[in-house]
């Protein structure tokens, strides 16, 4: 499912317009999205959680000549998916 999808399935289960649906599913995103920009933890219960995990810098290589190629440290947020979502997936 992608969002506009996700958006069309919202509007039709809660009787909204597609425009009302799509703010809704915006805001949404967006309030997780400055949330993880200012490093906070999102927890949805019975489905999971998202945070932001720091990666060092390191020495990395380039595949194609080899040459020794540094990476700097960076922030990327990752999901964690909760006991409740992943036991529900799994009965099928």
């Amino acid at each position: 499912m992608n969002k506009s999808e996700f958006i069309e399935a919202l509007a039709k289960e809660e009787g909204l317009t597609i425009k009302r649906a799509e703010m809704v599913i915006n805001n949404i995103f967006e309030s997780i999205e400055k949330a993880l920009i200012e490093d906070e933890r999102v927890e949805i219960r019975g489905m999971g959680s998202f945070k932001v995990k720091h990666y060092k810098g390191y020495l990395g290589r380039n595949p194609k000549t080899g040459d020794a190629i540094k990476v700097g440290k960076k922030r990327l947020p990752f999901f964690k998916v909760g006991k409740e979502l992943k036991e529900r997936v799994d009965k099928l």
